[in-house]
């Protein structure tokens, strides 16, 4: 059985791109905000499992793997608030990233094609925290790095799950073409300039070049 070390290194070795040194320096720079945008991308990661939770109803595999992740999600998100609140940082929510957007719009909208592709999605989007995750360990401070690297193996395992239902609803047909497609989204979204900063978003484009 895998230890959380491996699961969260495997994790991140199935991305293919890695972090910019860039948004890790910007990140370092920018804590308060990271810290309020991780807020946000657990409530949403919540609101993701149980949305599907109600669209599928007839998947009882998928409802009750959900459910547990979606209540792990929400556990994640009164963390990150404790945290907001303990270092005196107003929660407020954020305009929607292009990151989750971009890689939705990738998603079919036949079924079963359409389920897959969002359980591909919920997988890259919880591979990509994961790696975030490890690369920010090395510029935060002590707590927030114990935090981090907690919340590091739970995301392993929410990707372990979605990864893992995709290829049970596919039902034995190769969805690796699928997977690729996505991956190739969050390469680019990741490495790409951003006009805004956020958990998932790209390198940030620097202020003073934004607005000449």
């Amino acid at each position: 059985m895998e230890t959380g070390s491996a699961r969260v290194s495997a994790a991140s070795r199935f991305l293919r791109a890695a972090t910019p040194a860039s948004w890790v320096e910007a990140a370092r720079a920018r804590i308060p905000e990271l810290l309020i945008d991780h807020a946000n991308c657990e409530k949403k990661a919540a609101g993701t499992a149980l949305n599907l939770m109600f669209r599928y109803t007839a998947h009882h595999g998928l409802l009750m793997r959900l459910s547990r992740l979606a209540r792990e999600e929400l556990r994640h998100f009164e963390q990150v608030a404790g945290v907001l609140r303990e270092r005196g940082i107003d929660y407020t929510n954020v305009p929607a990233a292009r990151y989750a957007g971009g890689l939705r719009d990738a998603v079919r909208t036949h079924e079963p094609a359409r389920l897959i592709d969002l359980l591909i999605v919920g997988a890259v989007v919880e591979a990509r925290s994961c790696e975030r995750f490890e690369v920010l360990l090395p510029v935060l401070d002590s707590d927030l790095q114990r935090f981090y690297a907690g919340l590091a193996e739970s995301e392993a395992r929410h990707f372990e799950v979605y990864l893992a239902l995709a290829h049970e609803l596919a039902a034995g047909t190769d969805i690796e073409e699928r997977i690729a497609t996505f991956l190739e989204i969050d390469a680019r979204l990741i490495t790409e300039p951003d006009a805004a900063f956020g958990f998932h978003s790209g390198p940030p484009v620097e202020r003073d070049a934004a607005v000449t």
